[in-house]
């Protein structure tokens, strides 16, 4: 008979335990791309990462005797609450062997923390907002994830519906190649809108990073206000977001749309640094960063973000003018495929557009909820 036991992270131990636990749950998995543990210790760290001025986590492990089973985060982000007018506590970053018993202690758990607050939704995984990696792989395990978006064994999802959650919304990720056979149409379609437009395209300067930073958030906290899901970015969080964008950024494939002074529209995408983070096994070591700069001259993929654009230009062809743009950078910088990510399943004109120019559902992924009980 199982001893299954909840332990909340209180100390540097527990945490180190739960960040080191997936390498025990993914050491048959070679898809599986290793996180950075800086890079996680910088996430849960709450006087660093200012998602934590609008939100609170506990971290929990699950103990079967003395063997670390699994593990789950319960979050509750009171942006996101005010702005959809729910009551949600998220689960997040959960990982866990197969076994149901232990699913339902740490999924439990969540809830019981959530009832606490007053919350009366249970909804996951978040990793550990909207804004950051979230949901379940549910379609697509034969290849590694791009950067920030996650991988996890299909027996996850066995185990959240046998724990009785329903889905709640399904993700898409696109598959873009560089000889797609749409080529032709997008071409003859810029032609024709730049022919009648005033609309300017360009790289975003690094430079200048805080007011290009300030430029993408005016587009998206518009652009993106309906959809489901969505929590605006804070300025700080804005200001976190554009120091950790000069780690990683190639400016060349980020494009902002611009009528005049005012910006309408941006393609927000990045190298798929994930091609070089699987040979690190999550630690930048002298050696790994010497053979993570090794294998970033190596990467073909990149990630397409988001697109955003103002309401009043959905319908002008800037999102023609962007793609455009973006390929011919993407391409002249020596990349050969892109994923676009992440797209709700029901957002139907996003969904056609990507379509339209090339791109094929090769990835599906799920959150999933349930009523607090």
């Amino acid at each position: 008979m199982s001893d299954i036991k909840i332990k909340k992270v209180v100390s540097k131990k527990d945490q180190k335990k739960f960040i080191k636990f997936p390498w025990e749950v993914y050491k048959d998995y070679p898809n599986w791309v290793p996180p950075l543990i800086m890079e996680m210790k910088e996430k849960l760290d709450k006087k660093h990462n200012p998602f934590f001025e609008h939100a609170e986590m506990e971290l929990f492990l699950a103990f079967d005797g003395d063997e670390l089973k699994g593990r789950v985060a319960a979050i509750l982000d009171e942006n996101h609450n005010k702005m959809h007018n729910e009551k949600v506590v998220f689960f997040g970053l959960y990982e866990s062997f197969s076994d149901i018993d232990i699913t339902r202690a740490l999924l439990d758990r969540v809830m019981e923390w959530g009832k606490e607050r007053g919350m009366n939704i249970l909804r996951g995984p978040v990793n550990i907002s909207m804004n950051d990696e979230c949901a379940f792989l549910l379609e697509g395990f034969n290849s590694p994830p791009v950067a920030m978006m996650p991988y996890n064994p299909a027996y996850y999802l066995d185990l959240m519906e046998e724990y009785g959650l329903a889905k709640a919304k399904d993700l898409l990720a696109f598959l873009m190649i560089k000889d797609h056979d749409t080529q032709e149409k997008v071409s003859q379609i810029v032609s024709k809108i730049k022919k009648s437009s005033n609309i300017t395209l360009r790289a975003v300067n690094l430079k200048n990073i805080d007011e290009e930073v300030e430029k993408i958030k005016y587009v998206y906290n518009q652009a993106w206000e309906k959809n489901w899901g969505f929590v605006p970015w804070t300025e700080k969080e804005m200001e976190y977001m554009a120091k950790n964008l000069k780690k990683v950024a190639d400016p060349d494939i980020i494009i902002l749309a611009e009528n005049g002074d005012r910006p309408i529209g941006f393609a927000f995408s990045f190298p798929n640094l994930n091609e070089a983070l699987i040979k690190l096994n999550g630690r930048m070591t002298p050696l790994g960063i010497l053979k993570f700069l090794y294998y970033r001259k190596k990467i073909k993929g990149t990630r397409a973000v988001v697109f955003g654009i103002l309401k009043e230009y959905r319908m002008s062809g800037v999102s023609y003018l962007l793609f455009s743009e973006l390929e011919k950078n993407t391409l002249a910088r020596g990349y050969e495929w892109c994923e676009t990510s992440y797209q709700l399943e029901d957002n139907d004109a996003i969904n056609r557009f990507v379509m339209s120019i090339g791109g094929k559902v090769y990835k599906k992924y799920r959150i999933y909820e349930k009523p607090v009980s």
